[in-house]
This record gives structure tokens, C-alpha cells and sequence, in this order.
């Protein structure tokens, strides 16, 4: 039995993952900020109060990803950090520049995810989703 590694699902997912993240990092140049740290300004705009530890687990983040992430966006004044209530736990908090960079990238964004939709036209977008999601909880 001959193994066709070019059908190598691990591989297609992996080249496929680095090719969107390049491309939305190139969209994203503009505003300062990574594909990366645009997910953690959503995260931090849709769940405020969320541990590091909660949040690197939602964004499948390396908790000392999100931590580094999370540094150079301080530094950059978008977001604050802060001891959580208990234990050595730190929280993030978006700034108002943290917001308004948030909602600038926003449109971009939408149109981004429409151009990459518009390319996975067969199968389509909700199949490929729906098998995404599937593998990343096995």
C-alpha cells in the first residue's frame, strides 16, 4: 500500500492554517497587530474578566503565547493587565485605544472572511467549517 502524502490531512490543515494566517497578518500590517493579537482583542471585547488561563484555552493559545501576545499589546497600549482576584492569575482588559483599534479592523476583517469564504465554494463554507471545528475537539 502506497501512502499518499499529499492527502495528508495534517499536513493540507497545517499549510492551509499558516497560508490565512499569512494572509491576515499582510491585512492586518496596517493597524499594528498580528492575526494573533487581533483574536485576542476579540476575546477580550466579547469576554472581559476572563483569566489568561480561560482565555489562551478558548483561542487554543499556549498560555505563554497569549502572555507574550498580551505584553507587546500593553506595550502598545491596547490592552491593561491586572492581578486577578485570587491566586497569581493576571486579567486583560481592552484600553480605549485597544477598542477604537478593535473597531477600526473590524470591517477589514468582515471583508477578509468574505473573500476566504467566497474561495471555499465547494464544498462550501459551512461543510468546511462544521469539519474544523469537528477535528479541533477530537
Amino acid at each position: 500500500m502506497t501512502d499518499d502524502f499529499d492527502l495528508c490531512l495534517v499536513l493540507n490543515t497545517r499549510m492551509a492554517a499558516r497560508a490565512v494566517t499569512r494572509r491576515a497578518d499582510q491585512r492586518l500590517r496596517g493597524f499594528g497587530v498580528t492575526a494573533a493579537q487581533f483574536n485576542i482583542l476579540g476575546a477580550l471585547s466579547a469576554h472581559p474578566g476572563r483569566s489568561i488561563t480561560e482565555t489562551a484555552n478558548a483561542l487554543a493559545m499556549d498560555r505563554t503565547t497569549l502572555s507574550r501576545n498580551l505584553a507587546l499589546l500593553e506595550r502598545k497600549g491596547l490592552v491593561t493587565s491586572a492581578p486577578a482576584g485570587r491566586g497569581n492569575g493576571r486579567l486583560g482588559t481592552l484600553t480605549e485605544e485597544g477598542r477604537k483599534t478593535f473597531d477600526a479592523i473590524v470591517p477589514e476583517w468582515r471583508r477578509s472572511q468574505a473573500e476566504l469564504r467566497d474561495a471555499l465554494a465547494d464544498p462550501d463554507f459551512q461543510t468546511v467549517i462544521a469539519a474544523l471545528r469537528h477535528l479541533s475537539g477530537l
